[in-house]
């Protein structure tokens, strides 16, 4: 629980340099966020890189369905015409 409210207090200060536009201090406070959820990831036993390999493949997989779904009208697509397929996308992954 700890880790967990730690990383809401770093998402905060995240937040709060954003608004700045200062790069640098973004910079630290994003480095910030990815130390305290590998920490996280050590309390949980899991392997953070294999957590995200597994995070990019599922995006890869939902992105092909909007890709496969829009063909030669994917430049075209409104934001929320993509959503509904991503949606889409999630509900077939779980049934």
């Amino acid at each position: 629980r700890e880790v967990l409210d730690k990383i809401a207090e770093e998402t905060e200060e995240l937040v709060a340099v954003i608004d700045t536009g200062e790069k640098s201090s973004i910079e630290d406070e994003f480095g910030d966020l990815l130390f305290v959820m590998a920490n996280l990831s050590r309390h949980l036993d899991i392997d953070p890189e294999a957590a995200l390999r597994r995070a990019n493949e599922k995006f890869r997989r939902r992105f092909r369905h909007i890709e496969r779904a829009l063909g030669p009208r994917l430049g075209q697509a409104s934001l929320d015409e993509m959503e509904a397929l991503w949606v889409e996308a999630k509900e077939h992954e779980r049934s």
